[in-house]
């Protein structure tokens, strides 16, 4: 339906889910990428396939599938894949030809995710560019950089600063780590090496540009270098977390819109920067404003 009222706008991003979710929901961690894989089979078949249909799977079992709204978008709605380390993730979006959107990966790291990537592209007949690369950003604009700073400390909500939820036992229950990164996790967990995802404080991630704080005119140039060395068609904002109040929110929202967002895109033009939209049109058959007359096919 969202397709459908957008026009074939619909973006739909698939995340394999944190460990925590596991646990909130009594579902087995180690079983964790099989669900994920079979579910998006599903849901892609319910999106291409009329039905009614039945779908026995070895997680999920449905005795009828009848999709009463199939999507605009054809063959089915645009797929973008989140994550942070995970290097089965990387592979398998390269091989379905989904973009991949890095969460906030240090600079190197997004750098060694896009060879793998590139690897895996290679091996299923094609090249990708841009357009298959995404970054997501943590960034606080203001009016002033001290209250843009002070903001952005609230973004380390999520790493357990101010709550226990990145801790190993929720953040990576056992089972959850796929094999090649399994090692690495059980001895952070016996306390015999740092924690596989890193635990940067605050002022080190300003420093690396992993979150990014001030005013339009200091964080645009920030934002420069960071799509210099990733170089991705698509460039995604977090802007605010915690307990950011409702005024400074609407100021970097403001200050994104107007001032951040233009930079951005007149930037990505000159590194050649294409994002999907530009490679490709969204859907096969566009229609007119009124919904009611088809217009010609998109090109």
């Amino acid at each position: 339906m969202i397709d459908m009222i957008s026009q074939g706008r619909l973006v739909s991003g698939f995340v394999r889910g944190g460990g925590q979710e596991q646990l909130a929901t009594g579902v087995n961690p180690a079983y964790n990428r099989e669900r994920f894989e079979e579910a998006h089979a599903l849901i892609v078949k319910a999106w291409t396939e009329p039905g009614p249909f039945r779908w026995e799977g070895t997680h999920y079992q449905h005795r009828v599938v009848n999709p009463w709204a199939m999507p605009l978008q054809k063959p089915y709605p645009r797929v973008w894949i989140p994550g942070v380390l995970s290097r089965e993730t990387v592979v398998w979006a390269a091989k379905q030809r989904y973009p991949y959107i890095c969460l906030n990966t240090s600079v190197e790291a997004t750098k060694q995710i896009w060879q793998t990537y590139d690897a895996a592209a290679a091996e299923v007949g094609y090249t990708p560019g841009p357009e298959n690369r995404g970054y997501l950003i943590r960034m606080h604009v203001s009016d002033t950089e001290e209250k843009a700073v002070k903001n952005a400390r609230q973004f380390m909500w999520m790493m357990g600063e101010f709550t226990g939820l990145a801790h190993p036992v929720w953040s990576s229950p056992s089972g959850y780590f796929s094999p090649s990164q399994r090692r690495n996790f059980v001895q952070f967990a016996t306390g015999r090496a740092k924690s596989p995802r890193g635990n940067p404080t605050f002022e080190e991630q300003l420093d690396t540009t992993q979150i990014i704080a001030g005013t339009p005119d200091q964080v645009i140039p920030k934002l420069r270098h960071l799509m210099e060395e990733t170089r991705p068609g698509i460039m995604a904002f977090w802007g605010n977390d915690g307990s950011v109040s409702p005024e400074d929110t609407r100021t970097c929202i403001r200050l994104l819109g107007q001032e951040v967002m233009p930079a951005v895109r007149e930037i990505g033009k000159t590194l050649g920067l294409n994002g999907p939209f530009d490679i490709d049109a969204p859907v096969s058959l566009a229609y007119s404003k009124d919904l009611r007359q088809p217009a010609a096919a998109a090109q």
